[in-house]
Formats: structure tokens, sequence, C-alpha cells
């Protein structure tokens, strides 16, 4: 059977713009962008998996409005389960803790980053609807 990964994204989007992060060299698929996240621990409910990977990776704290899509990929050696939320910043500002890089990059310029294979869809729908 082959295994599945579930992660969280927040999808958190600002006057047009869409906060991204890029992952460090030593991470697997290194130096590719993302939309901020990670997995969910075991037993760990997805929203409270979202914010601390958040605060963990960009040092500020976000408020989980929902779900904005589920995302399947499958990636050559697991099944990848993505639960994208709307979120929104409410303490802090996002920063590069355990990140290369953090950007706010406008909708229409997404699907031209170096993404992550399974976060190229949502990119191009972003870039096409605009993001308000």
């Amino acid at each position: 059977m082959r295994a599945r990964k579930l992660v969280v994204a927040a999808l958190v989007r600002e006057a047009g713009r869409v906060l991204m992060s890029r992952r460090r060299a030593d991470q697997a698929m290194p130096n590719l962008w993302e939309f901020p996240g990670g997995k969910v621990e075991p037993g760990e409910h997805p929203e409270a998996a979202l914010i601390r990977e958040v605060r963990e990776e960009l040092g500020c704290d976000v408020e989980v409005e929902g779900i904005h899509e589920v995302v399947f990929h499958a990636y050559e050696e697991f099944d990848l389960y993505m639960l994208v939320y709307a979120t929104r910043v409410v303490v802090g500002t996002p920063r590069a803790i355990q990140v290369a890089e953090v950007a706010w990059v406008p909708a229409a310029e997404l699907p031209a980053l170096d993404l992550l294979p399974a976060d190229y869809p949502l990119a191009r729908k972003l870039a096409l609807a605009g993001s308000p």
C-alpha cells in the first residue's frame, strides 16, 4: 500500500498578494516555494496543525477562516492530501524562521515561481481568478 501524507497549507491573501515560503536547502524538495504549512501529526486536528506550523515556520499567528480547497497529488514515493485553509495573520509579521525565505507574491505571478508540484494547480487558479 502506498504511503499517504496529510498536510495543511495556509492561503493568506492581502491586497492582491499571497504569502509564500521557500523551503530550506537541507529539506526534501529544497529551495522550492510553497504555501506555508506542514504535516499534521497523529491525533492532531488539521486547523491546530496549521496554526502550529505557521507559528513555528513564520513566527506569527493566523486565524483559520475555513477550507479553501482540498488538493491531492501523487508523488513518486507517496500520495499527498493537502487541506488548504483560507487564513489571515492576526498577530506578528511573517518572517523566515524555519524556512529559507518568505514573500508576498502578486497572485498573477504565483505560477512563475519554482513551486512544489502539488502547489501548481492552486497557484494557477489563484492567478487566473486574481486575488481579492
